[in-house]
């Protein structure tokens, strides 16, 4: 019998207050503040639909844990983790750009990462076959002295340090599909031949500067690092020609032994904060894909981390595709919008798509192999 899949969640995660916001602004005084984008319903309603699907009957629940000080300062500094814990403490307050806490959220923030750690130790252990923490506040954006992009934690940073230092993990690959540019991570690994770091995201979105094809490492992590930075309104076929032609030869070549998956689902064709056309079936595909390369190189071990994903009504399916995928199960809850959406212009490969991937499978290639 094969090994379940493992689900980390938790309803603290969903009191963590990010303050109000205006789409991707907060700070004009003619923008009437609204809910900030990066409001807990659409985790809720993933969990929801997980419940109400069956699926999360037959996924092993991994209860989060509070990640310690010193496993913080595996990516952050002191001075900023000492900032969120004051600041939680009070009324809360900014903690970087586009990063914003409420009162207790230096301990749900430390829930979220805890949570990731916690996956990593059952995967490790043999205890899941793969995992998804469905987690929150995010972490791809966090930086090691400010919190950033709603991001207050590196929470697969740590998880992957955690990996390597506690489990004696070595080679690990991230595979970031979030539509922003997953600048934490890459930040994080920019020198350490150890970590790949592939981010697949919307050209210029946010951070507006960075994710650059022309970043692919420095000192000894050169060429350990491959952005692709597709063009606003790339569908489902640019996505699954980027995995196969670029991402996926990419994590052949360089044979991690652990894959971690930065989910954000906001490079959907519902989400309000992104300009891409992605659909349920693209996240199904995505998965496959990557899934498919762990069981020829990285001993099948796969954990995603949950990062973006604005749309209440559509990111519930896209998370269901993934998760399903991730188990090997397929739900009677089907995707009411998936015919739709893929009748909408944008699902093909068009030129100008497939010129950025013609260059990026380029820099896949010189992706080292280990020695």
């Amino acid at each position: 019998m094969s090994k379940p899949t493992g689900l980390v969640a938790h309803e603290r995660y969903f009191w963590h207050d990010a303050g109000s916001g205006a789409g991707f602004s907060s700070v004009n005084p003619y923008a009437q503040p609204d809910r900030h984008p990066e409001s807990p319903d659409s985790k809720r309603r993933l969990l929801a639909l997980l419940e109400v699907s069956g699926l999360a009957d037959r996924l092993v629940r991994i209860a989060p844990r509070l990640a310690e000080r010193h496993e913080l300062e595996y990516f952050h500094t002191p001075r900023y983790i000492e900032l969120v814990e004051r600041l939680s403490a009070g009324a809360g307050g900014a903690v970087g750009d586009s990063a914003t806490i409420g009162p207790g959220s230096y301990d749900i923030a430390r829930l979220s990462t805890g949570g990731c750690l916690a996956a990593v130790d059952a995967l490790v252990s043999g205890h899941v076959a793969n995992a998804y923490a469905l987690v929150r506040p995010p972490g791809h954006h966090a930086e090691p002295d400010q919190g950033r992009g709603y991001c207050v934690f590196g929470n697969a940073v740590i998880a992957i340090r955690h990996a390597q230092r506690v489990h004696g993990v070595g080679r690990i690959a991230v595979v970031d599909w979030d539509v922003h540019h997953g600048n934490g991570t890459e930040l994080a690994f920019l020198e350490d031949p150890s970590v790949l770091t592939i981010s697949v995201h919307q050209d210029r979105c946010y951070p507006l500067d960075a994710g650059g094809m022309d970043q692919t490492g420095r000192g000894a992590g050169a060429r350990t690092n491959l952005n692709v930075p597709l063009p606003a309104g790339s569908g489902h076929g640019a996505y699954v020609s980027a995995f196969e032609r670029a991402v996926i030869p990419a994590l052949l070549r360089f044979a991690p032994d652990m894959i971690v998956i930065t989910s954000g689902l906001d490079a959907s064709a519902m989400d309000p904060l992104g300009r891409m056309m992605c659909t349920s079936a693209t996240y199904r595909a995505l998965t496959r894909q990557v899934l498919a390369a762990a069981d020829i190189s990285a001993a099948g071990r796969v954990l995603a981390t949950h990062e973006g994903g604005y749309s209440n009504a559509y990111v519930p399916f896209c998370g269901l595709a993934v998760i399903e995928t991730l188990a090997g199960l397929t739900t009677e809850a089907a995707d009411p919008y998936l015919d739709e959406l893929m009748q909408m212009a944008g699902q093909d490969l068009l030129p100008h798509q497939a010129a950025v991937i013609d260059a990026a499978a380029a820099l896949a290639s010189r992706v080292p192999t280990p020695a």
